[in-house]
């Protein structure tokens, strides 16, 4: 069998004709069955997925398969892609039949008030206590996030801060650095300790956090125990204009697909998004309406009392 490499130009190796342990084969086919039904599940074509972990749309072929010998990076890239942790793809149980799991897709799919039901049940203190003044904007690039974020602390007289500055400070360069250096599980790991020390020193406040953040279970479950998370949604056509407003065009350079990708995203990721207490939508909506829209939201839900 000829070799197959990715986009990075690294070398994959799929299974030869011989059969080998038949626990791995059996693994193999296992994560190559996950892959394909969350794909579908989520809607995401191949050459999407390809395009957003880095993996060849032939390899990908082959993985869900169940005839790629995938590595545990590449494999990593994937999972992130499809937003679930890699362990949701090799474990023994079966994601849609385990019942910690099926409970974990009924709460994301639950509407908002059965969610923060159950989690003042299992929640080891209470939640406003936990979360004390802190209001937390998440949703995708364009949104509004940090030019409402900071009108309103300039209003409410508190504190904004947005996550990816302070993990610039911390790592001393910008975020692109940050990845080119570090790469995603690099920049995953900065922006949970960025998310840490910020608890640690603020009990009021309005964070704006990068749209992925979502992606990142652990970090993204610490930011709804100690945060008032709003989402700040618009529809994909405003996010790219507003994103090609502020004069970034990389989203549309030489990528046709690239709305089409932006939906997906958006798609995949708004059972995620929905988790927040409250939602903003600013389609079609000025930055003074918007910024009246989110004050009277915080005060109609009590965030800072």
């Amino acid at each position: 069998m000829s070799e197959i490499t990715n986009f990075r130009g690294e070398t994959l190796a799929p299974q030869s004709g011989t059969r080998g342990d038949a626990a791995v084969d059996a693994l193999i086919l296992r994560v190559g069955e996950r892959v394909r039904k969350a794909r579908e599940l989520k809607g995401i074509p191949r050459r999407v997925l390809s395009d957003m972990s880095g993996v060849s749309p032939r390899y990908l072929a082959l993985l869900e398969a169940g005839e790629g010998n995938i590595s545990i990076g590449l494999l990593q890239r994937v999972a992130e892609a499809l937003d679930h942790r890699i362990e949701w793809l090799v474990g023994e149980d079966d994601p849609w039949t385990s019942d910690a799991l099926r409970m974990a897709a009924l709460f994301r799919s639950a509407p908002a008030d059965t969610r923060h039901k159950v989690l003042n049940l299992l929640a080891p203190q209470p939640e406003k206590t936990a979360r004390r003044h802190r209001i937390a904007l998440i949703g995708l690039r364009g949104a509004g996030k940090s030019t409402l974020g900071n009108l309103a602390g300039q209003a409410l007289g508190i504190p904004f801060v947005e996550l990816n500055r302070e993990i610039e400070e911390q790592a001393g360069m910008p975020v692109n650095e940050v990845m080119a250096f570090y790469g995603q599980e690099g920049y995953r790991r900065l922006e949970a300790q960025a998310m840490n020390r910020i608890i640690a020193t603020h009990d009021t406040m309005i964070l704006a956090v990068a749209g992925g953040i979502v992606s990142e279970p652990e970090t993204f479950k610490t930011l709804l125990a100690h945060f008032h998370t709003i989402w700040v949604k618009a529809t994909p056509t405003e996010h790219m204009g507003r994103v090609r407003a502020q004069g970034d065009t990389r989203p549309m350079a030489g990528n046709p697909e690239a709305m089409d990708q932006l939906k997906f995203i958006l798609t995949s990721r708004e059972t995620l998004y929905d988790q927040a207490r409250a939602k903003l939508d600013t389609t079609g909506r000025s930055v003074d309406d918007s910024l009246r829209d989110l004050l009277a939201l915080i005060r109609d839900h009590g965030f800072l009392d």
